[in-house]
């Protein structure tokens, strides 16, 4: 366990604002566990002031992932809220109704009639992945908002790849120091039988990105690779496979983890650029509806 995250563990910190909209107020966060996550309260995130968002933006570096209970979001909140972090991502994937997904979307088990569905079209989620690691500028977040969960289970997995990369043996980071791996969306649809859920023109071409990455803000190295990791520069296919299987498999021990179980109205952020995550089928899908809203933030090139 983590120094500071031991500090952490039993007592609350607190923080006094004053109020763009009256009084000094407290805004509490409470840590979820010993990787990673902080539970956030005291703050209305569809009137959020200036005083607040800069209280988030340190407490979201901090614990990587944060979670707000109760709150009351449209797609315009999301929106705004997204915005004060960086660009919002534009889609290329569709929907159930063969739509192009827009900037706040959803993540959803229905059909195009809004009927559960036991196996949604969208089955990527399922595997560890950083969003948009595909692309040459991976997101920075992502938010998922809860507009209808299942009474039980429905859970959202995620992963510290920092304190993964920590951990690792000397002689295992001398290995993968300097190696570069291609992210391809293609290798994804390939896999997982998923060519319906884009037009092959909009397909993202094939990137390399580092192996270990650099975060922009911290400085923390962390671990880059998940299920659209397809290739490993210099390197031959079952050894470069071999690699990536047993990094990852490495990462996503269960100390390194916090498995997010879904309350109507939470409102969930996390960083991309230090974690992975993955939705956990362990409902049951074909009987209960699980509506999330999302929205992504893009990010720079990882170094």
């Amino acid at each position: 366990m983590r120094a500071a995250q031991q500090e952490d563990k039993a007592i609350q910190q607190q923080v006094e604002i004053s109020s763009d909209r009256g009084a000094a107020h407290s805004v509490v966060s409470r840590p979820l566990s010993s990787a990673l996550g902080a539970e956030v309260t005291g703050i209305d995130l569809a009137q959020l002031s200036a005083g607040e968002l800069d209280v988030v933006k340190k407490l979201f570096l901090k614990y990587q992932l944060l979670v707000f209970r109760d709150q009351h979001l449209a797609d315009a909140d999301i929106e705004r809220f997204a915005s004060s972090f960086g660009p919002i991502e534009v889609n290329q994937v569709k929907g159930a109704d063969g739509a192009v997904l827009q900037s706040v979307h959803a993540i959803a088990n229905v059909d195009s009639q809004g009927r559960p569905a036991a196996s949604p079209l969208l089955k990527a989620n399922f595997n560890w992945h950083s969003d948009k690691s595909y692309l040459p500028q991976p997101s920075l977040m992502t938010m998922l908002y809860g507009v209808e969960v299942p009474p039980v289970g429905g859970d959202t997995q995620f992963a510290n790849m920092e304190h993964a990369y920590d951990d690792l043996p000397a002689e295992a980071k001398a290995q993968i120091y300097g190696l570069r791996v291609v992210q391809s969306f293609e290798h994804m649809l390939d896999k997982l039988g998923q060519r319906a859920i884009i037009d092959d023109a909009l397909v993202p071409p094939p990137v390399e990105h580092p192996l270990v990455r650099t975060h922009p803000e911290t400085g923390r190295k962390s671990l880059f690779v998940g299920m659209y990791t397809c290739r490993i520069i210099g390197m031959e296919q079952p050894q470069a496979d071999k690699l990536v299987a047993e990094l990852l498999a490495h990462a996503t021990q269960e100390k390194y983890t916090f498995t997010q179980k879904w309350r109507t109205n939470d409102f969930v952020v996390w960083d991309n650029r230090s974690l992975v995550h993955r939705a956990i089928p362990n409902y049951e899908m074909g009987a209960h509806r699980r509506i999330l809203r999302r929205c992504v933030v893009r990010g720079g090139v990882p170094k």
